[in-house]
């Protein structure tokens, strides 16, 4: 399986007037730099046959503009084991529960969340040190997921980089 991982965009502030934590939106200059993202994507030409994300605001607008831009609205769903405090057990569940299972899937959350999941699919621990910006992806493959040590690092790009691909 080749496992997707992006940051949601550039959003409001913590504590920005009017809006409680889950409901902070992406920025305008966020989404700007989402499309930049998709276009990359699409210039890979990467699809995929799922994608799941937090549903706290900024990561579903994320999603919903990646999945807009590859044309892959059917392929999105939300989960609350991708907001910030998930649990990775119940993201590895939700995956498997998937029949066949998907070859390709993009997860769309927080950091640090994110950073820790990588970390712990790639080292077997959470404490492995990433800079993972964002809008940034990564591309892990594993032949058989699970909460533990089970994948192995391809990439991992920042916004500027995928900027340059477009």
């Amino acid at each position: 399986m080749d496992l997707f991982i992006l940051r949601h965009g550039i959003a409001l502030e913590h504590g920005a007037r009017g809006y409680k934590e889950p409901e902070r939106p992406l920025t305008p200059k966020g989404e700007r730099k989402l499309w930049q993202v998709a276009e990359a994507m699409e210039s890979m030409k990467l699809t995929f046959d799922l994608i799941v994300s937090s549903p706290y605001t900024r990561a579903r607008q994320t999603a919903e503009l990646i999945a807009e831009a590859l044309n892959l609205r059917r392929q999105l769903e939300f989960s609350e084991s991708l907001i910030p405090g998930g649990r990775v057990r119940d993201l590895v569940a939700l995956i498997a529960h998937y029949h066949p299972t998907p070859d390709s899937v993009l997860l769309v959350g927080h950091e640090p969340y994110l950073s820790e999941l990588i970390s712990l699919l790639i080292c077997g621990e959470t404490n492995a040190l990433l800079t993972f910006k964002k809008g940034g992806l990564c591309k892990l493959v594993t032949d058989s997921l699970k909460p533990g040590r089970c994948a192995s690092l391809e990439w991992l790009l920042t916004p500027k980089q995928m900027g340059l691909m477009t």
